[in-house]
């Protein structure tokens, strides 16, 4: 492992519903493929209600949604160059899995996608405009090819 890719990664399964087939070495591959720079990291499987209650509470919107990262050090102008990214990546299972259905995907690409989504979150790249939305998305779609799973933006 190189050092700018220097991972910490914790795994919380607060929902269990997921850890028999979505493991953490699983989440470490997909992590370390997304990161840039070093990282520490905790990945956090909710269900609906806690999801709900996060995405409430931090974003004001009323309703659970499928990922949510909270990056602790995004915009921090006065960290060292090689400080790690710090994020609590938060998933939740109801709605990945319903996605998952939606989309016609298995549960464990369309995790790969949101983990790679928050990792990338965590690092500073949004998708506020279409410039920034396209780079994203460029960017995730190449990285899970890497990983081996097919373009989530393909029709």
């Amino acid at each position: 492992m190189s050092a700018k890719n220097k991972l910490t990664l914790s795994v919380q399964y607060a929902d269990p519903r997921l850890q028999e087939s979505i493991t953490r070495p699983k989440i470490r591959r997909w992590v370390q493929a997304a990161l840039f720079a070093p990282a520490e990291l905790t990945i956090r499987f909710v269900d609906a209600e806690e999801g709900r209650e996060l995405n409430r509470e931090y974003r004001g919107k009323d309703y659970a949604t499928n990922v949510l990262t909270f990056a602790y050090n995004e915009g921090e102008e006065a960290l060292p160059d090689d400080a790690p990214t710090q994020a609590d990546i938060i998933l939740c299972t109801d709605v990945l899995e319903k996605e998952a259905a939606e989309q016609k995907k298995t549960v464990e690409e369309h995790t790969a996608h949101l983990i790679v989504h928050g990792v990338l979150h965590a690092q500073g790249y949004d998708h506020m405009d279409d410039a920034e939305a396209a780079e994203m998305e460029g960017l995730e779609t190449e990285i899970l090819a890497e990983l081996g799973y097919a373009d989530p933006y393909a029709e």
